[in-house]
């Protein structure tokens, strides 16, 4: 397997879920000449209060909104897992498939949906955050971690950061967003099966307040907030 080296390699349980915690973050990256690459987990063909709607085309719909958003804030790419939705388990298999992708791409950032969020949380973020840092640690950097990657010439990496996007109290860190606020409600608003039909019909100002709340404390007017951390070993 080709290597095809990221930058910064974004985890995200459903379609929709990056244009929320990290749109913003992606496209400074991008204007930094940073290659940005998406691997969406599920195919979200549960996300829907509309009866008519069968999962398969829900799914189809949702990955047209998912490239939609990813053009508009300039990602390189999108590697679609379409795992059912509602349906992520903490398994060697799926752990593997992040593992893969980790190799392939060895991005120095890797970016996913904190999994330690208290009380209300969708099953599937606290699932996928949980495997991606089992994944980057210490799974990706280990070379007898899944041998068989050797033979496809997938060699052990080791990522320098990881970037989780939270409302918790354990935020250390916050990105600058108010220049390219108009890039993530656009980026949004391409998933129109989950905020149109006037469901966010004040998506915009919801948007905007999220992002002065996650902005307290600093200089800035808007932002996204993280837990970051630095891996050193």
């Amino acid at each position: 397997m080709a290597v095809k080296k990221a930058d910064v390699l974004v985890i995200t349980p459903h379609p929709d879920d990056a244009e929320f915690g990290v749109a913003g973050t992606v496209v400074k990256w991008v204007a930094e000449v940073k290659e940005v690459v998406y691997v969406v987990c599920t195919n979200g063909d549960k996300g829907t209060s509309d009866y008519s709607v069968k999962p398969e085309e829900l799914a189809k719909i949702r990955e047209r909104e998912q490239l939609c958003a990813a053009e508009v804030l300039g990602v390189r790419e999108v590697v679609f897992l379409r795992h059912e939705d509602q349906s992520l388990e903490d398994t060697p298999e799926f752990r593997k498939e992040l593992v893969r992708l980790i190799r392939t791409y060895r991005p120095d950032i890797v970016v996913s949906a904190d999994p330690y969020r208290r009380y209300i949380w969708h099953r599937d973020h606290r699932i996928t955050g949980q495997v991606v840092l089992d994944a980057v640690f210490p799974y990706a950097r280990d070379h007898l971690a899944y041998p068989d990657l050797l033979e496809e010439g997938l060699q052990p990496h080791k990522v320098k950061e990881v970037w989780l996007w939270t409302i918790a109290d354990n935020i250390n860190h916050r990105s600058d967003i108010t220049d390219v606020f108009p890039i993530k409600v656009k980026a949004l608003r391409c998933h129109e099966s989950q905020v149109g039909n006037d469901r966010f019909s004040d998506l915009e100002e919801r948007l905007r307040q999220w992002a002065r709340d996650r902005a307290k404390g600093t200089d800035y007017e808007l932002a996204e907030a993280f837990h970051r951390e630095e891996i050193l070993w």
